[in-house]
């Protein structure tokens, strides 16, 4: 069985040496000092460590089960999302007036990521309702939020998205499902969608879905796309709950991981549903929710590498297998620790600098969505949308991939489930896939946001990381600073490339997305590891009491600079190559 311990001491390194929260000028963050994060923070371990965590392998064993159209979540699981709710969790961010604490977002991702690594699956029942909760927020109406909001938050009922259709998952302009006007001001609403996650369960009174579905008169395409709530059970205007709605499971899917969470189809049949928003204007509303997702799927691909590095890194101490060629470390044993060789070294560092490089990245992120959302502020407005599928794409590849490295550390035993390496890995699989797959991020990325109002976020960002270069003065960091630099000459290089021919040639800036994506990761996990290590040498030198954390620190930082940094030449190459071998067979030769 695997463990889990919280990196408290990690993310507090992170929101006080690297972000100073306290200090920062974006509204409520002068609440966060270093004891009130840290109360936070352990309470939230506590809850990961001692409810979420021990019914992880549970559900990943049992999953979910249909019963007369109930869906019944893996033993252990309602008691534990009981404890979310007791400690007000859902609510961290969200408004007072619903129940909620109204803290910033940031602090919503910190102790997000305990969670998720703890038990991701259980973990989405809440996340999901967060989302749809914030997709309210922005486009309901006051008495739509007054009924529905208060039971939401505090988690009494979750919320679902309900967007894909056997038919079409990517291409939302294809969906089939309609909605009817009716003499009430309310709608039927008449389809089916699937890959619905928590679509049905036992550990909520009520599920408030949010469905897609296209009214007469729309047009064609996603022009013609609507957002409706559509309740499990409908409810009177006093928040009492009235009769069963026309919504119904149909099965839940056999799938690769996650399997604590339940992934439902979900049919309606002239279900109850009531217009958010303006007719017609789905979309906008539903990308409220995804951008959101987006954000908190790249949170859980590299939350699911952290649990997965956390007991590989305990295993690669404990297991004894060969001798270190230097010399023995074990005489007294038959054999040396797996931690001596240097290969099991490499894909432990892969992991770690990987790790705490996602977390200050991802909150860097959540920090500017606090600064756009409360601060008011276009520019983090567009540098988080322009940094959004970087985040959601970037850490979701590269998160699976550090589980399958943690998987490899045990060998054999990587492979048999009762390690719990396989969890990490399966469950993590999904993030590459789901709020939208990683290769439409790319797309989005290089064929949008790149060019988002004039390119001037993509500017901004490069002018980022010039002042960041700029601003670091410390011969001790020179290293650091010019393989950030070099790293983002490639990124700028890439631009200019689809820039100079994508107009030409679509094909040949398309063909380089996901290589640009990548790209662009590496460069955002290299200032943050530049960051740091700038807050690790002021620590240092401030005289802290734990040396060994602060000059880990620098150790992992030029670890990443100079074993994964230089992969941004290699994306940069096969960009420059364009698309042609990429589109050179035709179709029959597949």
């Amino acid at each position: 069985m695997p463990s889990y311990t919280a990196p408290v001491v990690d993310m507090q390194f992170v929101l006080h040496d690297v972000l100073n929260i306290a200090q920062s000028d974006i509204p409520g963050y002068d609440d966060l000092d270093r004891e009130t994060t840290g109360a936070i923070l352990e309470e939230a371990a506590k809850l990961a460590e001692g409810a979420l965590a021990p019914v992880n392998a549970t559900g990943d064993r049992e999953g979910c089960r249909l019963e007369n159209g109930v869906v019944r979540t893996p033993t252990g699981f309602a008691a534990a999302f009981e404890q979310i709710k007791a400690g007000g969790w859902n609510g961290l961010d969200l408004p007072e007036e619903f129940g909620g604490q109204n803290l910033p977002y940031v602090m919503n991702s910190a102790t997000g990521e305990f969670f998720v690594s703890a038990n991701m699956a259980l973990n989405m029942y809440q996340g999901l309702t967060h989302g749809a909760i914030s997709a309210i927020l922005a486009h309901g109406s006051d008495a739509q939020k007054a009924q529905y909001l208060p039971k939401m938050v505090s988690l009494d009922w979750t919320g679902t998205m309900n967007l894909t259709e056997p038919h079409c998952g990517t291409d939302l302009g294809l969906i089939r499902t309609k909605a009817v006007p009716q003499d009430d001001g309310s709608y039927a609403i008449t389809g089916q969608k699937i890959f619905i996650s928590a679509g049905e369960h036992d550990m909520a009174e009520n599920i408030i879905h949010l469905v897609l579905a296209k009214a007469h008169g729309g047009g064609a395409g996603t022009k013609g796309i609507s957002m409706f709530i559509v309740p499990k059970f409908l409810v009177h205007e006093d928040g009492s709950l009235g009769a069963r709605n026309g919504v119904s499971v149909g099965s839940i899917e056999d799938k690769m991981g996650i399997h604590g969470n339940a992934t439902c189809v979900m049919n309606y049949d002239g279900a109850t549903g009531y217009l958010v928003g303006e007719l017609h204007k789905g979309m906008r509303a539903m990308f409220t929710m995804m951008n959101e997702a987006r954000v908190g799927v790249g949170l859980q691909g590299y939350a699911q590498a952290a649990v997965a590095y956390e007991n590989a890194a305990a295993y690669a101490k404990d297991r004894l297998q060969g001798r270190d060629v230097t010399g023995t470390k074990n005489p007294d044993g038959p054999a040396d620790p797996l931690l001596v060789h240097p290969d099991i070294r490499r894909v432990l560092m892969d992991q770690k600098s990987f790790v705490e490089g996602a977390r200050a990245f991802t909150m860097w992120g959540a920090s500017l969505i606090d600064r756009a959302h409360r601060g008011q502020d276009p520019q983090a407005d567009g540098l988080i949308s322009l940094l959004t599928p970087v985040l959601k794409g970037f850490l979701t590849d590269k998160g699976f991939d550090m589980c399958v490295q943690a998987q490899q550390v045990y060998g054999g035993h990587g492979y048999i489930e009762e390690w719990g390496m396989s969890q990490f890995a399966r469950d993590a699989r999904i993030a590459m896939i789901y709020e939208g797959a990683n290769g439409v991020q790319a797309l989005d990325l290089v064929g949008r946001k790149l060019a988002q109002d004039g390119g001037k976020h993509v500017m901004a960002f490069f002018a980022l990381i010039k002042d960041e270069v700029a601003g670091t003065d410390d011969p001790r960091l020179t290293d650091l600073r010019e393989a950030l630099k070099a790293a983002s000459k490639d990124m700028q290089a890439a631009a200019m490339f689809f820039m100079e021919t994508g107009m030409k040639n679509p094909n040949d800036a398309l063909a380089g997305a996901s290589d640009f994506m990548h790209l662009f990761g590496h460069v955002c996990l290299g200032l943050m590891w530049l960051r740091m290590a700038r807050a690790a040498y002021a620590e240092l030198d401030a005289g802290t009491s734990d040396v060994a954390f602060y000059e880990a620190k620098l150790d992992t930082a030029r670890y990443y600079m100079v074993r994964q940094l230089p992969a941004t030449a290699l994306h940069l190459a096969r960009i420059r190559s364009g698309g042609e071998t990429v589109m050179a067979l035709a179709e029959a030769e597949f």
